[in-house]
């Protein structure tokens, strides 16, 4: 295979358009991030429309936090694909798509990221570094929606 997949999946007690902001709105994920708090002096930069296509958010702090982009690529009701640019601690790139079913009593969400399989990949499994973060994560936004 030429790329590796982590996909996690969470349901929400809320609809499909109560979650939607959460994701395409790169600055709102500071509620609910399973990477939050990993340096409390990160240092944040915003552009474009927030929760459209072409915004994004780049980030640079500790050695936990390391450095990158994120680009909004896609927002349709039906979820939001995220480009990912890491540039420390080492380059890497990936896109990341949150996908919202409906379901009853509310949306069941898939994270999933799609990353090229790499020297690095093979060293440092994604699915064991990032698959608990995406659980994390998944649990952190079902509550901030629910909360409303």
């Amino acid at each position: 295979m030429s790329t590796v997949t982590v996909e996690r999946h969470e349901h929400v007690a809320a609809p499909p358009a109560a979650v939607l902001p959460h994701l395409a709105d790169l600055s709102r994920w500071q509620g609910w991030s399973p990477w939050e708090g990993a340096d409390p002096d990160l240092h944040r930069e915003y552009a474009g429309e927030p929760g459209s296509v072409g915004a994004t958010y780049a980030w640079s702090g500790n050695r936990k936090a390391g450095a990158g982009s994120m680009r909004v690529t896609e927002v349709t009701p039906d979820g939001v694909v995220v480009a990912l640019e890491f540039t420390k601690p080492f380059r890497s790139s990936s896109v990341s798509r949150f996908v919202l079913v409906p379901s009853a009593g509310g949306t069941d969400v898939t994270w999933r990221m799609e990353s090229p399989r790499t020297v690095m990949t093979r060293i440092f499994p994604l699915e064991k570094l990032v698959g608990p973060d995406f659980e994390k994560g998944l649990r952190q936004l079902r509550a901030v929606v629910e909360r409303g």
